[in-house]
Order: C-alpha cells, then structure tokens, then sequence
C-alpha cells in the first residue's frame, strides 16, 4: 500500500475502501473484514451511512492492531453546530468502539458548519481526532473555511472520476494543502465507465481492467481513493493497482474524457440544496 503524508504530518492510504450504501450490518461487517483481510487499512464510513456500529464491530473483530488501520467518519448535518457536534462526535466513537478516529470530515457544507469546526478543533488538539477536514466544499467555501480557522482541512472528499476530475478544485486545494479524496471514483459506472472504449485499451496493455485504469490514473495525479464493493474479488482488483505505471500518452487520453461537470449533483443547485437540507437523521 502507498501512503500519502497529510497537512499535519499524519500518513494516510492514498486507497481505501468506503462503505457507503452498504446499510445492512451484517452484510457491511462482513465487507468490512474481507476488505482488511484482502489488505486495505483506511475504512471509510459516515454518520449519514448509518454503518458505524458494523464498522466498529469489524475493527474489533479483525485482529489488526489498531494503529495499522485509517478510520475515517463524517459529521452529518442534522448534528451540526458547537455543543451538537462535540456530542455527536463522541457518538461516532461509541458506536465504532474507537478511542480516537484517524480522520473526521464535515460531510455537506450546509447549517452551521462553522461552529462544528471548532467542536473539531478542539478534540483534534485534545488528541481523539488524529487529522480533521471536509467533504463536498467547493472552492469558496473551503477557501473561506481556511481563511478563518485556525487548522487548515487535511482533506476535501468530492466527487472524482475520470469524468470530472476536478483539475481547478485539484489546484486550489495544492495551493493550501489540502489532500483531495474521489468519492465515487467510479462514477457508480455513469457514462458506462466500465466499458469505455479508452479505458479498455489502456487496460488491455497491462491486463488491467478500465476500473483498475481509472484508479491508477487517479492515483498518478494525487487523488486518494476510497472504492466501494461488496464483492471480496473486486475488492482483491481495486486494490491491485500498484504494479503497473501509466505513460504520458495513456494520462494525455485519460485526462481528455473529462467533462469538468458533476454526473450526480451540485451543491449550487437550490432544489438539490432543499434535498440534502431536508435529510435529518439521528444518531
């Protein structure tokens, strides 16, 4: 596995696996073992997910030392705000029986995420968060995120693939060091991501499937990447991307599918601003 050094110094899996959509305990316990016997060590979860408790279950099952893992979980917006984070916070610790996690993000830049950062701040410094930042802010918010807080995001998770890949949000975020992180790498297989012609090409020169391709291109500009499957094989294939290297004219042909366009939706949308407002869930 390769590791990337985040603003603070903290080394992170430049590859993970993610549980989003997998809402059965059960079922998602059981991922979450197959994932770490096959060799990912960053899990990643979310308060919205509703999965915590499975995750943790895992982690205490799995007989991994804990310091080898990368946990990460998000805040969702119903907890927002100072007190309400702070408790929410320690929520997600219980329900993922963990003394600290490694990574918390604000899941959606909406209610008061200014007074959850703070919340954040504080436990970060007392040592039960090892690195904080965000998920879903654009450029402005996260500049104006920085610009008033005193811990500069270790990481922004957005949507990345190689449909949208994000290459002006990528500069902004080099310039204040912000580690970008692709939700849906994949693109949950829109614009048949799957069978893209480039893709398949490309991966018929290493024997690589186009999934495989599109990780290791995101890999090759510096975008983590937290694949989500159920299937303990395609778990073994997402994580078998560290043994081939793209060459400049596979990148060029890869770097001109981009659409520079979201394929799921955008938080300037006021009617998806409404939707996302309106899902209140607790913890």
């Amino acid at each position: 596995m390769r590791y990337m050094e985040l603003n603070n110094g903290v080394k992170m899996p430049i590859l993970g696996y993610g549980v989003f959509q997998i809402p059965d305990h059960e079922q998602c316990e059981r991922c979450v073992l197959d994932a770490i016997e096959v060799g990912y060590r960053l899990i990643d979860t979310a308060q919205g997910y509703g999965n915590e408790v499975a995750v943790g279950n895992a982690i205490r099952k799995c007989g991994v030392p804990r310091e080898e893992l990368f946990i990460t979980t998000k805040i969702w917006i119903s907890t927002y705000g100072y007190e309400n984070a702070k408790k929410s916070i320690e929520g997600s610790l219980e329900r993922l029986q963990l003394d600290y996690v490694d990574l918390l993000l604000i899941h959606q830049p909406f209610n008061d995420y200014y007074g959850t950062y703070r919340a954040m701040q504080e436990l970060y410094k007392d040592g039960k968060l090892r690195a904080i930042g965000v998920s879903n802010f654009y450029p402005d918010r996260l500049i104006d995120l920085i610009k008033y807080n005193q811990v500069i995001p270790a990481v922004n998770q957005v949507e990345t693939h190689v449909f949208n890949q994000q290459v002006k949000a990528r500069e902004i975020m080099k310039k204040y060091g912000v580690q970008i992180q692709a939700w849906a790498p994949f693109a949950e297989g829109k614009n048949n991501l799957f069978s893209n012609e480039t893709l398949n090409a490309i991966g018929d020169k290493y024997n690589k499937s186009s999934a495989q391709v599109a990780l290791r291109y995101l890999i090759e500009i510096g975008v983590s990447v937290i694949p989500k499957t159920v299937n303990k094989e395609r778990m073994k294939q997402n994580i078998d991307v560290f043994d081939f290297e793209l060459t400049n004219e596979d990148m060029d042909a890869i770097a001109a599918l981009d659409r520079g366009e979201t394929l799921f939706f955008s938080h300037y949308d006021p009617e998806q601003v409404e939707r996302l407002t309106s899902l209140v869930r607790k913890f």
